[in-house]
């Protein structure tokens, strides 16, 4: 006869198991944890529905091409999101602005897939990768086309901050 090792105790005496809990506490482990799991359910959600309206909100802030004249000097990039050297150039200038406060540039965006960013590159006679520096009175101060690096870039925009 084979011994059971695994429901006996050392002495040979089969072990005794745990008294099963009331049902009514079984009710509350069960809405407890359900509750637990619903809190940290509406947590998540909720942090990525913050996320998504911030990521909107910055976007929408990014393209809004009427910031032009807002009284800063302002850089413009002609940009097509589908083209990898305009994502080259973004992810460069985006470099070379953070060495600049908030306070002195405004970086916007002239999406040529959008009516208004094609209509703002034809009125300056301009394709994408191109960079448009306006003053703070809006005045077209440079036009910067083709790929740059960040620092070439991080001296036009000292240039365009100090002039």
């Amino acid at each position: 006869m084979k011994k059971d090792r695994k429901s006996r105790n050392k002495g040979g005496r089969k072990a005794k198991r745990p008294a099963t809990a009331n049902p009514a506490d079984k009710g509350r482990r069960n809405f407890l944890r359900t509750a637990r799991n619903g809190a940290i359910g509406l947590a998540v959600i909720g942090g990525i529905g913050f996320l998504f309206v911030r990521n909107v909100s910055s976007t929408m802030h990014e393209h809004d091409l009427a910031r032009v004249e807002n009284g800063r000097p302002t850089i413009v990039q002609i940009h097509d999101p589908q083209c990898s050297m305009c994502v080259a150039l973004q992810r460069e200038t985006k470099q070379a602005l953070k060495h600049f406060d908030t306070d002195d540039l405004d970086y916007v965006i002239a999406n040529i897939r959008t009516p208004e960013g094609r209509n703002f590159a034809q009125r300056h006679g301009v394709q994408h990768v191109t960079l448009l520096l306006f003053d703070d009175k809006g005045a077209l101060q440079g036009v910067l086309q083709g790929q740059r690096g960040r620092a070439e870039l991080r001296f036009a925009f000292e240039r365009l901050v100090s002039g």
